[in-house]
């Protein structure tokens, strides 16, 4: 955030046309047609013109390294009973040292005690009762406790919260980078024909040649720089399984060449593996010019391109994004029957499943026509293709991590913005929740056609087909509910009173959006937990900004995300920072008992003394 992007991004100028006019600019909203102070631009192309204008919308303490200072210098007040209760004892050893001083006074002035002695005694019976060195003593503990954190690669931007991280009793962690590895491998593509599932094919290179291969190859934000691809890990490996390779202009500046077999220009060519390496059968000739891309946005959860192949060729529109979002724009007759069966016979095994779209479009043959096209238009009445089933792989770490914390009786939930039933499947691999434990989802549905919102529980079926285990009436067993981002919305709206129910039960939140996770994090400290955060940073930061504990895990040594930053990405860190939590709260606990038994010792010692004497 304070030195641009932490991995290389596609930037696009933001959308013109009539609708764009009445848009109000949002950094969240807009940040990818947003250049971030500190972006290194490696690489640019002008799509009409050479000129690009670039608007500056933050300065000061309103951009991202001006909030990381403003939160240093007025950091946010912690709410920690421990501190309270330790302003409260020293205002009363102040009411103490008020009558102790009134007390001395007296006696004093009885012993016929000249003026300023007396009062040089009255307010050296001050400083012994509240003792000037309690602050400095009771940071002594943090101040090891940070150092032994630095040491093992946790860095902390906010000392106080170390304190706070001896307190946790529910942390709520990310899935993807976080749980899960960061990388996604390509499991396979799922085909269609006439409108039914065909059986996967774990090699989508040997697809035959037409719009499922075709968006595959093309539906990407993949570039190129220095010959070297870069993008986003998903669009990487969904290029490479196809066998296809990008190209684009080798200058790093200057206007799109015009391609005469495209017959207009174009921002970027894919072309088919040379033919020895193709199938005998299905051999691809024909390479294709990527017109124009709309790239993904987690609010839409989608990303699409318009492409062609050679010659006057009316242009293509290609779609992948979240199943049941590309579902809902495909034309009803196209989706077949069975898609939620085979979506959720892959999601249940924790393959990470996205959906495939396209769209011809008749009119659209040139560049500058494709330009004009507003992505409302471009994404509606889609043919449906299929699935790219990616595989996301479990790290070695999390389950024996998850076990420990549950142990200690602190709660682990998973929010994430995947799917349901992957969700579920690993929070089972992790045991976040145990196999003999049964899943139970929450489904609201706001009001709709004059009927009222509807709240439903569904048990869900295990994952692996195993019977459900019987429940003894005696012995209820135990459960966890689990509940998507539009269901935990209605139930903010329309359900507040059974939402602190449905959280004390909950441990997975799926398709959850950044702005829900803030809010399920303050809904949960609503409930008197004190929460931790642990993600990536990507797009948890509202709520590792929010979490009392935030913990974000990044190769930088801080994140403004976070108080707390590790440089192994790990949720080994978690343990570590609950263990120095507690150690410096049982220290801070020891001094400040000492302080204040002494203080009072020293206190009755000096009124006994002024008393005799």
């Amino acid at each position: 955030l304070i030195a641009g992007e932490s991995v290389p991004v596609m930037k696009t100028p933001l959308p013109a046309g009539s609708q764009a006019a009445s848009t109000i600019y949002s950094p969240q909203e807009h940040k990818r047609h947003t250049l971030f102070c500190g972006t290194q631009v490696i690489q640019a192309k002008a799509y009409v013109g050479g000129e690009v204008l670039a608007v500056v919308t933050r300065t000061g303490f309103c951009t991202a390294k001006g909030d990381l200072i403003s939160s240093i210098l007025y950091p946010k007040p912690v709410s920690f009973k421990f501190y309270k209760d330790a302003v409260k004892f020293v205002l009363f050893l102040a009411v103490l040292a008020f009558i102790g001083t009134l007390y001395s006074i007296l006696i004093l002035v009885k012993n016929q005690v000249p003026v300023g002695q007396i009062i040089i005694r009255a307010l050296d019976l001050i400083t012994v009762i509240v003792p000037p060195a309690l602050p400095a003593a009771m940071t002594v503990g943090t101040i090891y406790a940070q150092k032994r954190l630095k040491q093992q690669g946790i860095f902390c931007i906010s000392p106080p919260r170390i304190n706070l991280c001896g307190k946790l009793r529910l942390v709520c962690f990310d899935k993807t980078g976080t749980l899960t590895e960061e990388g996604l491998d390509v499991w396979g593509v799922v085909p269609l024909e006439n409108n039914h599932f065909l059986p996967i094919v774990h090699e989508p290179g040997w697809l035959p040649a037409g719009p499922l291969l075709y968006c595959l190859a093309t539906c990407h934000t993949v570039t190129l720089l220095r010959a070297q691809p870069l993008g986003d890990p998903v669009d990487l490996k969904m290029l490479e399984s196809t066998g296809w390779h990008l190209e684009m202009l080798e200058e790093e500046e200057g206007e799109l060449p015009a391609f005469q077999q495209f017959g207009t220009k174009v921002l970027a060519v894919v072309k088919p593996p040379p033919e020895e390496e193709q199938p005998r059968d299905r051999k691809h000739q024909l390479p294709l010019g990527i017109l124009r891309r709309f790239p993904f946005s987690s609010s839409l959860q989608r990303m699409s391109v318009v492409a062609k192949l050679p010659g006057e060729a009316p242009a293509q529109v290609y779609v992948k994004g979240a199943p049941e979002m590309v579902a809902s724009l495909c034309m009803k007759e196209t989706v077949p029957l069975d898609f939620s069966q085979v979506l959720r016979h892959y999601t249940t095994d924790g393959f990470r499943v996205l959906a495939l779209a396209c769209k011809a479009l008749g009119t659209i043959s040139t560049f500058e026509e494709a330009l004009q096209l507003p992505r409302d238009s471009v994404e509606v009445n889609l043919t449906f293709l299929g699935f790219l089933v990616m595989k996301n792989v479990l790290k070695p770490e999390s389950a024996p991590v998850i076990h420990l914390l549950r142990k200690a009786n602190i709660r682990p939930v998973m929010v994430t913005g995947d799917n349901m039933l992957t969700a579920v499947n690993v929070a089972r691999s992790c045991r976040m929740v145990e196999q003999k434990e049964r899943v139970i989802f929450v489904s609201a549905s706001p009001p709709a056609r004059g009927q009222p919102a509807a709240l439903k529980f569904v048990l869900a079926e295990h994952s692996r087909g195993e019977e459900q285990p019987e429940v003894s009436p005696k012995r209820p067993q135990p459960y966890h509910l689990a509940l998507n981002g539009k269901s935990f919305a209605v139930v903010c709206e329309h359900f507040a009173e059974l939402l602190p129910k449905i959280l004390l039960r909950a441990t997975v939140f799926a398709r959850m959006s950044p702005e829900q996770k803030t809010q399920l994090v303050c809904s949960l400290q609503e409930l008197n937990y004190c929460v931790g955060m642990c993600g990536d940073g990507a797009n948890d930061c509202g709520a590792l900004r929010a979490a009392d504990v935030g913990i974000s895990l990044s190769e930088a040594e801080a994140s403004v995300a976070s108080p707390f930053t590790s440089r192994l990405a790990s949720i080994q860190c978690v343990p570590t920072l609950i263990r120095e939590g507690r150690c410096s709260l049982v220290t801070s606990f020891g001094v400040f008992k000492y302080m204040a038994l002494y203080s009072l010792v020293q206190f009755v010692s000096v009124l006994l003394l002024y008393t005799v004497s």
